[in-house]
């Protein structure tokens, strides 16, 4: 290189420096040691011993409460993901009409999630108190309230519920993708007699399909890594009905002191949040339109 590229890759990795050096100090580094511990016995107080796989095999095939935390982990998955994208996609079709204050309820929709997610979670573990707001307002219409956080049929619905709070930030992508599909298709579309229900699913929504595509793997992926509304709300509770994966791994790791089992665990978390990921990039071959791309 000539001295003029040597001195300008010099100081490129002098302004990235920090982001590296914290890259593999604090993500890296950490990462490949939890490999190293999680085939390890390793309970903090004691020198790790090696085990191999055993912490693997105990996780798979000896540990129920790891199966139903998956279990979980899934239900909330699917539940929660779908719905924050329907709901999102309600809202933002709605919000792009020429409806009175749009300005406002864009704002009203977002600002959720610029609240704190743990002040979230506490406002939410008054509104679903047995005597809570939610419950008071079902018995203006006669219907009984359950104790939502602490009834194993409820208790997941009612996280699900406090995922759709958030569901602003898909609403946002989409409603700022819709605005940038070009007018002339729908004209287009009205001149050869299309109603506003087929310009919307032969118009609208393959237009979105990368931003929906691209909200369903991030909503898998932190909808796979739930944690603080479990940890605040239910802690697991009542009787593991709540009980997720990361949580799990939490009170393995800092509860029990089970380290080398929390890492086989954050492994295997690792594993299932790989595969999902996989399939739904090898889905979106035959769903998700790019305008650049013909098929």
């Amino acid at each position: 290189m000539s001295r003029l590229r040597r001195r300008e890759a010099l100081w490129f990795y002098l302004f990235a420096s920090p982001w590296i050096i914290g890259f593999v100090v604090f993500l890296l580094g950490p990462m490949i040691a939890s490999i190293g511990i999680s085939l390890t016995d390793w309970d903090s107080f004691t020198a790790p011993k090696w085990v191999g796989l055993d912490n693997y095999v105990q996780a798979l095939t000896e540990d129920p409460v790891f199966w139903k935390a998956l279990w979980n982990t899934f239900y909330y998955a699917a539940v929660s993901v779908p719905l924050g994208l329907v709901i999102g996609l309600w809202l933002a079709n709605l919000l792009n009409k020429g409806i009175r204050l749009r300005k406002l309820f864009r704002t009203l929709i977002y600002l959720p999630t610029l609240v704190p997610l743990v002040a979230t979670a506490m406002i939410f573990k008054m509104v679903l108190a047995p005597s809570g707001p939610l419950n008071d307002l079902l018995g203006v219409f006669g219907i009984p309230g359950p104790s939502w956080l602490l009834d194993s049929i409820w208790v997941k619905p009612a996280l699900v519920l406090l995922s759709v709070w958030g569901a602003g930030a898909a609403t946002v992508l989409l409603l700022a993708a819709m605005k940038g599909i070009p007018r002339e298709l729908y004209e287009a579309a009205e001149v050869d007699g299309a109603g506003p229900v087929r310009q919307f699913w032969s118009i609208t929504i393959p237009q979105l399909t990368p931003i929906i595509f691209f909200n369903l793997v991030m909503g898998l992926i932190g909808a796979f890594q739930v944690f603080s509304q479990v940890y605040i709300l239910t802690k697991g509770g009542p009787d593991n009905a709540s009980q997720t994966m990361v949580p799990l791994l939490f009170d393995e790791a800092f509860s029990f002191y089970h380290l080398g089992y929390a890492s086989a665990i954050s492994w295997l978390l690792f594993a299932v949040i790989l595969v999902f990921t996989l399939v739904a990039f090898r889905s979106a071959r035959r769903w998700v339109f790019y305008e650049t791309e013909v098929k």
